[in-house]
């Protein structure tokens, strides 16, 4: 049996208000803790603040990829090892138009341009744009 992708993972400052921006990027509902298991957490000695510690961005349907944020204390200093390409129209190329609205949707949702990348590899296209979360970490929009 093969293994799963199960989180993709950011360590930030602050998890709700980057949890809240990657589910407003694709469409998913703010993730709220079910009462058992806030309850259980409690129980557990867990204060608000320490649940706050993590975040999570998931599609209900359980097709798109599930983001888990948790807080660390320290701020991003280097480019990102690994990042997200969104593609803003699934299954084929955007036109420009398109590439175009869905990197302003996303900027007015809180993300800053990095810059525009048009090119190619061999003979297909490459144009994208890079952006930056509210957090600085870097992501494309094709």
């Amino acid at each position: 049996m093969a293994s799963k992708l199960g989180n993709i993972v950011f360590d930030c400052e602050n998890p709700t208000e980057l949890s809240h921006f990657w589910s407003d990027v694709f469409g998913y509902p703010y993730a709220e803790l079910p009462a058992e298991m806030k309850q259980q957490l409690y129980d557990a000695g867990l204060t608000d603040d320490d649940i706050a510690l993590k975040g999570v961005a998931q599609d209900p349907t359980g097709e798109g990829p599930r983001l888990f944020f948790q807080k660390v204390p320290e701020r991003k200093v280097v480019k990102n090892r690994v990042h997200i390409d969104v593609s803003s129209t699934p299954g084929r190329f955007p036109s420009a138009d398109e590439l175009e609205a869905e990197k302003d949707r996303i900027v007015a949702l809180g993300a800053t341009v990095i810059r525009f990348h048009e090119g190619t590899w061999g003979p297909f296209p490459e144009v994208h744009y890079v952006l930056a979360d509210p957090e600085g970490n870097e992501f494309c929009v094709q």
